[in-house]
């Protein structure tokens, strides 16, 4: 970015960077307010590429479909990249022409990507598939080595969880279970609910919990304070409640035979057969 902006006067320069910092600090959070800094840059430097790119960022990410592809082909002009190819294709998605992002899938471009953008171009391809009711294909397009793998990169959980759900749409729910178990397993930075599909799978659901002995003024003040310290999962009877730190706890308690899980409010956990 600091070199794209070297070829605009130092004042200008300094503007159009500090929409592009908010752009960037307000992506994820509130992709609304991004979009109105990516504006400013644009109004500021049109010809500069990377607040094409940003522009292009903050319309996808506010579903403004057609504005970001516009926005990346420029970008793509202006610097030969292939790099945004994959969002390119999932733009084509939004504006309902899956067949586009397909045909994308297989130009020459993707040879050019590494390994995360031909990550990304696959899930992209398989999510055009699924848009085409074309659920079996969808299934085939996510199987390569990279899903295969043991190794944990960082596009490892939404791979595993786009094929755990194209497992879903394909009516082959008992294999999707194994694959929501292996997404959650590989999302240690929750971007995917990996762990909520795998619970909702079993008859689980996660509730919070605040210390049974508190009175209710209590424990609506202990909430503000901390909002729930446990988790309790509660089978689909609403009999067997069992409180644990947290989800990842419940696949191994399961896998214990007539085993009761109390655990008080400090945390030390009691176990009785």
């Amino acid at each position: 970015m600091r070199q794209d902006l070297k070829s605009l006067p130092k004042t200008l320069a300094d503007d159009v960077a500090r929409n592009l910092v908010m752009v960037a600090r307000m992506l994820d959070s509130e992709p609304e307010e991004a979009y109105k800094y990516s504006r400013v840059a644009l109004r500021l430097a049109s010809r500069v590429a990377s607040v094409r790119e940003a522009a292009g960022f903050a319309s996808y990410m506010t579903q403004r479909y057609s504005e970001a592809l516009t926005e990346f082909r420029a970008a793509r002009r202006m610097t030969g990249r292939a790099d945004l190819w994959p969002v390119m294709a999932d733009c084509e998605r939004g504006l309902g022409r899956p067949e586009r992002a397909l045909a994308m899938a297989g130009e020459p471009e993707v040879k050019q990507l590494d390994k995360a953008g031909q990550v990304e171009m696959r899930l992209v391809a398989a999510g055009a598939r699924t848009d085409m009711e074309q659920f079996d294909a969808a299934v085939v397009t996510l199987q390569s080595p990279e899903l295969a793998s043991s190794a944990i990169h960082p596009w490892t959980a939404r791979l595993r969880y786009a094929y755990a759900e194209a497992l879903i749409a394909a009516g082959r729910a008992d294999e999707a279970r194994d694959w929501f178990a292996k997404a959650a397993e590989a999302d240690t930075d929750g971007v995917t609910n990996a762990s909520e599909r795998l619970a909702e799978i079993d008859g689980l659901e996660f509730v919070d919990a605040l210390d049974p002995e508190l009175d209710e003024d209590e424990q609506g003040a202990e909430a503000k304070a901390a909002p729930a310290r446990h988790k309790v999962a509660v089978d689909d009877t609403g009999e067997d409640r069992v409180i644990f730190e947290d989800e990842e706890d419940v696949e191994e308690y399961y896998d214990e035979d007539d085993l009761e899980v109390e655990e008080d409010h400090e945390g030390e956990a009691d176990k009785k057969k």
